[in-house]
C-alpha cells in the first residue's frame, strides 16, 4: 500500500537564499492570519518548520502544492525584490517536480 499525497514526504533541496524567500512567504500568511485574529493554518506552521529543519526540507504534496501557489503570488508581485524574484523562480521549478497532480 502506498502513501497518500497528503501523507508521504518528499526531500527538497533548497539553496539558504531559496530557504529564505520560502521562509518570508510562509512568514507573511502567518503574519497576515495572526494579524486577521485567525488561527494560522496547519500547513503553514508545519511548512515553516520543514524550511528551518537542518538538512533537508521535507514536504507533503498539498505543502508543496500550497507554498508554490502562494510563491507565485509574491514572485508575480510588482514590489517583490529582483533577488527574491529570481529565488523564488528557483524554488518553484524545484517545487514542480513534487506537486500534487
Amino acid at each position: 500500500m502506498s502513501s497518500s499525497p497528503q501523507t508521504e514526504t518528499y526531500e527538497v533541496t533548497l539553496s539558504r537564499d531559496e530557504q529564505w524567500v520560502a521562509h518570508h512567504v510562509l512568514s507573511n500568511r502567518l503574519d497576515e492570519a495572526l494579524d486577521g485574529d485567525e488561527t494560522p493554518p496547519e500547513w503553514v506552521l508545519e511548512s515553516i518548520d520543514a524550511v528551518e529543519a537542518d538538512g533537508e526540507t521535507r514536504l507533503t504534496g498539498s505543502q508543496a502544492d500550497r507554498l508554490y501557489t502562494a510563491l507565485v503570488s509574491y514572485v508575480d508581485r510588482e514590489d517583490a525584490p529582483e533577488r527574491d524574484v529570481s529565488h523564488g523562480a528557483a524554488v518553484l521549478e524545484t517545487l514542480e517536480g513534487v506537486r500534487e497532480p
